[in-house]
């Protein structure tokens, strides 16, 4: 009886062992080797990201043009001003005594204008009568001339003196918002060298600006009129919305990176923006919508057996434009890149924001509709090429002008399992492909031809 239960325990053990291979190689033959993205219809755009600060669009900074101590401060922080409205005084008194003097030397040259001209009179009688001689007639019209001189030089230093007083007196030269004050009252303020800044006064609160640098790479891609959109870290769930107001042609060159600035212009009713806030801005360059698209990493795909390019001319000058954008790509700031990544063998890059165009490999860029490679799972399993004609490419999805694909089509993206570093390797070696860590990296821009 034991015998043929031990029979019937090993025979029930090698049945199910025979069962667990045969579904675990049925198992096996059924899972794909490759990861899949599908077709779809989307919109697809890009876009410039930079960091700029928030100030009014006209500041004016208020200073004394005379020294003297603070006497009076009548605003604050945050005041509302007027043009014309005094806002600040000065101890008149110092300056009250420069008037008082220079009067006191005006009066002095007037008497001694009177008294040359008395000797004058009397000089040119005798000298009618042929009794003084010409020199002293010459000396008398001399000093008369000498007196009317020295009355002119008083009354000009008279005149300074009641200005510089007047100077004590200080106005606000603008309407505006006082949003900073440098002294206190009892301070003392010397304008020996330069007028030193005591009040700053923003213009217009309600009318802001952002003063952003773009890198020269994504600069031709913008516009004045240009809609921007921005958010500030005191209103991280709130969008606020500007326009490019401005692209000045000063170039500033910071590390080798040369970036030009860009105003723009938005408007503030509830005061909600202040001066000096961190603005996170985002310009939307190019945008297509409702337009057949593709994963942006199936186009970096290829298989490890693949061969190269047909046309060793577009193989060449494939590898030239990788590493012409690679380079571009070391050299842009980060503050000012397109928001496009590439990806390359299961990594993941950057690539600079206007790259060049669609080609084989997936560069980032909208502007050129080179052919590309697309690979789907054929018949028999194996990846079969497509060829598609790209446009706009924004690092997620690149827009499909025309090829041998449709909407709800599933194309390979990468290899999945324990291929996936050998076809990696593959990838990286292919001329505008990135391997891990995204090295041929494609962003969104505008591409150029």
């Amino acid at each position: 009886m034991k015998r043929w239960v031990i029979i019937i325990v090993a025979l029930l053990i090698v049945g199910g062992g025979l069962w667990f291979w045969r579904s675990s190689a049925a198992h096996a033959k059924a899972a794909t080797p490759y990861r899949m993205g599908v077709v779809d219809k989307g919109s697809v755009q890009t876009q410039v990201t930079a960091t700029g600060t928030v100030s009014a669009v006209t500041t004016v900074q208020v200073g004394s043009q005379v020294s003297g101590t603070i006497k009076n401060l009548d605003v604050d922080f945050n005041s509302s001003v007027h043009k014309g409205q005094i806002i600040a005084r000065l101890d008149p008194t110092s300056l009250q005594s420069s008037v008082d003097e220079a009067q006191a030397n005006l009066d002095r040259a007037k008497a001694t204008l009177a008294q040359a001209q008395r000797d004058l009179a009397r000089t040119k009688d005798l000298f009618d009568k042929k009794l003084a001689a010409q020199s002293d007639y010459d000396s008398a019209q001399t000093a008369v001339d000498l007196a009317k001189a020295s009355v002119e030089q008083t009354q000009a230093q008279f005149d300074r003196a009641k200005i510089n007083l007047a100077y004590s007196v200080i106005m606000s030269p603008t309407d505006g918002t006082v949003i900073s004050r440098s002294v206190d009252v009892g301070q003392t303020v010397a304008a020996s060298l330069q007028a030193p800044t005591l009040f700053t006064i923003a213009q217009d609160l309600r009318v802001m600006q952002i003063e952003t640098d773009i890198d020269e790479a994504d600069i031709g891609g913008l516009k004045e009129g240009m809609e921007a959109t921005f958010t500030v870290d005191a209103f991280p769930d709130q969008t606020f919305h500007g326009q490019i107001q401005q692209i000045r042609y000063a170039a500033q060159t910071t590390s080798g990176v040369v970036t030009y600035p860009v105003m723009i212009s938005m408007s503030n009713p509830d005061l909600k923006l202040r001066p000096g806030m961190t603005a996170n801005v985002t310009i939307v360059t190019a945008q297509r919508d409702n337009v057949l698209r593709v994963p942006a990493v199936a186009l970096r795909f290829r298989p490890a057996d693949a061969s190269a390019p047909s046309r060793p001319e577009q193989a060449e000058r494939d590898t030239t434009h990788a590493v012409r954008d690679t380079t571009r790509a070391a050299r842009a700031p980060r503050d000012s890149t397109a928001a496009g990544h590439g990806f390359g063998g299961g990594g993941r890059g950057q690539g600079q924001g206007h790259g060049r165009g669609d080609m084989v490999g997936g560069e980032g860029g909208g502007g050129s509709r080179r052919l590309s490679t697309l690979w789907v799972r054929g018949k028999d399993g194996k990846p079969e090429a497509r060829q598609v004609k790209v446009g706009l490419n924004d690092g997620n999805h690149v827009e499909i002008i025309s090829g041998e694909i449709a909407a709800g089509d599933s194309v390979i993206v990468s290899v999945s399992g324990s291929s996936a570093a050998s076809a990696s390797s593959s990838t990286s070696r292919m001329p505008g492909f990135g391997g891990p860590g995204g090295g041929g990296g494609g962003g969104g821009g505008g591409g150029r031809r």
